[in-house]
């Protein structure tokens, strides 16, 4: 597995907008056209940057993950729409994706001290996932959401 985060342009949206989650997950993030809409709609603020990117491994497309950033703050940085296609669930993709997205949003923000996503509440899996990697709840509620976050140690 070689999972790479490319963004999502005019020559790879169409793909991304097909990825599907399992049934029983169709609630737990948005589709991936509505974190699309996003990035032109900018409905947290103009000050807000929204980054789509499609997970792949090698050439093939198994997943959507957004940032989201503040870019001036310490801990307005965020990872929404994440998503795995549920032809790739259960295989790693998730773990590595994620993995790979910190990497990214770390070396990319000097300034980033906190990390956030946030999480359905009935989403175990993905609560399991973003414990393992270091997340943890904050205690705020963002609809049906939960916030969670993961510090960040600079130098």
């Amino acid at each position: 597995m070689k999972i790479q985060l490319q963004k999502v342009t005019r020559e790879n949206w169409e793909e991304a907008i097909s990825l599907r989650v399992a049934e029983e997950q169709v609630g737990f993030t948005p589709p991936v056209a509505v974190s699309l809409a996003k990035v032109y709609v900018k409905p947290d603020g103009d000050n807000v940057d929204y980054i789509p990117f499609a997970i792949y491994d090698g050439p093939r497309m198994v997943g959507f993950i957004m940032h989201a950033c503040e870019e001036n703050t310490e801990d307005m940085y965020w990872i929404n729409g994440f998503l795995i296609d549920e032809r790739y669930q259960g295989q790693g993709y998730g773990r590595a994706a994620l993995t790979e997205m910190i990497r990214w949003i770390v070396n990319r923000w000097d300034r980033c001290r906190e990390i956030r996503l946030t999480v359905h509440g009935d989403n175990r899996i993905a609560k399991r996932l973003y414990e393992s990697a270091g997340f943890s709840p904050t205690g705020a509620v963002y609809g049906e959401e939960e916030v969670w976050s993961l510090p960040v140690a600079k130098g």
